[in-house]
């Protein structure tokens, strides 16, 4: 969300911020913001000038009561209806333009930070600085997809699409045997290095939620194609519901016999519209009962892990707040249709370790590039080539100032892959959620800065240690710091 005092007060930094995001209707966006905004504080004006006038009016009518002065109260009373319909149309303008106004400034996306490289696309990001040679191969690299279906156990492929396949579809997959313990091992390795190494605190999160908590980190309403959601039924309002469409059904067949036999007049046909309006308003509320208290799952834990703060003050004095979680993840990919269809590089869900700070306005930009280092450590002790990249204006998130990607390097595609994005995302998740901070001994508030982070994600991070530690047999070697969380185990296969 954005602060229309400040689009108010500096509105060309909006036009281009938007701008620079490829948002061809900056300009458009920001007048209609502005004449949003004028017709509010119109509205207010209107509404606290009328009800000052009301309440002198109700004070000069018992005067003329006082007084005798009938015909005096009469015309002030008619004056004071008139008034009253005049603040009530000020308060339905201002409750619309209030919400028109809302609505607009949480469909826009954050504003990048001046350092930010302009771009389109992609194409536009910049290569911060890179770690180890990427690792190429003396044989042809297989995909960790052939890797781990060539490796067998008891119950078939170590890594089984088509069983994931048989009871969910494509894009999931099951893992077994020594690979769902390398699995199982990374998250913990990651988890375990985040918090006794980095400082971060460990959270067991919900992975269910409700609409507002997306909201508040910015994936509603604009991203809602990409989430799962859920349908839980309430049975009481079921039951109520069932019992209403019975009693309508039941008025509707005996009205319907009657008008069938004999000729009606025209109340008892009103009375049969009626009762088929009703019996239609009974099945549309029945069939729609099972929806009223639906969750949507995490796309990421930085729902959960940031609405932690949602709606209250948290003390300067404990910030930065760094937060971690070892969560499943689910994503819908709505809009990667034909992308990654092989493999775990893009599944509907997945584990991840997630990282989010909450901090002051100053703090922010150094605990950015202290994230990015803290999920970087993560590939250097498993000795992986990545490359560190600056996200471009066009190809940053929705509720971002600014993006580090992590790309790790994969044999078998001959380039590097995202397995992290860390971003700043200034006040505008705070603003969103109403998370705010406050110095000890002072009254005023202000808006807290939020960051997240991938710490990482433990598929993709298994997909890399597959590819980069094979051997020409189709053997896996266990990274070293890994052997300790599998049992002393070296090599899979």
């Amino acid at each position: 969300m954005h602060d229309i005092k400040a689009l108010r007060e500096t509105p060309e930094a909006y036009v281009k911020g938007w701008s620079s995001r490829g948002r061809e209707s900056a300009q458009a966006d920001v007048d209609a913001l502005l004449a949003l905004d004028k017709a509010l504080r119109a509205a207010k004006t209107a509404f606290e000038t009328n009800q000052a006038q009301l309440k002198k009016l109700s004070g000069e009518i018992g005067k003329a009561k006082a007084e005798k002065d009938e015909a005096r109260a009469a015309e002030l009373m008619t004056e004071v209806e008139g008034l009253k319909g005049a603040i009530a149309e000020a308060q339905e303008t201002e409750r619309q333009t209030e919400e028109d106004l809302r609505t607009l400034l949480a469909s826009l996306p954050n504003i990048p930070f001046d350092d930010v490289p302009l771009g389109e696309d992609e194409a536009g990001n910049v290569e911060i600085r890179k770690h180890g040679a990427p690792n190429i191969l003396s044989f042809p690299a297989k995909d960790h997809a052939d890797l781990g279906e060539a490796l067998k156990g008891p119950t078939g492929p170590l890594m089984d699409f088509e069983a994931a396949a048989k009871m969910s579809g494509s894009r999931f997959v099951v893992l077994k045997g020594q690979l769902a313990r390398l699995e199982r091992a990374i998250g913990q390795w990651m988890l375990d290095t985040q918090t006794s190494e980095h400082g971060y605190t460990e959270v067991n999160p919900p992975v269910l939620v409700k609409d507002h908590a997306l909201f508040g980190t910015g994936q509603l309403p604009k991203f809602e194609e990409d989430l799962f959601k859920t349908e839980s039924l309430d049975h009481s309002a079921y039951a109520e519901a069932y019992r209403n469409l019975a009693n309508a059904d039941q008025q509707f067949q005996s009205l319907y016999e009657n008008r069938t036999q004999q000729l009606v007049n025209h109340e008892e046909e009103a009375n049969f519209q009626s009762a088929m309006h009703e019996l239609f308003s009974a099945r549309q509320h029945f069939s729609n009962i099972n929806i009223n208290n639906g969750h949507y799952l995490i796309p990421t834990a930085e729902v959960s892990l940031t609405n932690l703060v949602r709606e209250a003050i948290t003390a300067e004095e404990e910030l930065p707040l760094r937060l971690t979680a070892l969560t499943n993840c689910f994503r819908a990919e709505a809009g990667s249709a034909g992308r990654d269809t092989k493999g775990m590089i893009r599944q509907h869900q997945f584990q991840k370790v997630e990282l989010v700070s909450i901090t002051t306005p100053e703090q922010s930009t150094a605990e950015h590039e202290r994230m990015t280092e803290c999920a970087e450590a993560i590939l250097k002790k498993l000795d992986l080539s990545f490359r560190t990249m600056l996200l471009c204006t066009g190809d940053m998130g929705f509720g971002a100032r600014k993006t580090y990607d992590l790309e790790v390097w994969l044999p078998s595609q001959n380039t590097y892959r995202e397995i992290s994005s860390c971003s700043n995302c200034g006040d505008f998740q705070a603003r969103r959620m109403d998370a705010r901070t406050r110095k000890a001994g002072e009254k005023g508030t202000r808006f807290l800065h939020t960051l997240n982070g991938s710490g990482l994600a433990v598929g993709r991070t298994l997909v890399a240690i597959m590819e980069n530690y094979q051997d020409e047999g189709g053997r896996i070697a266990v990274p070293s710091v890994l052997q300790p969380y599998m049992g002393g185990l070296t090599h899979i296969g």
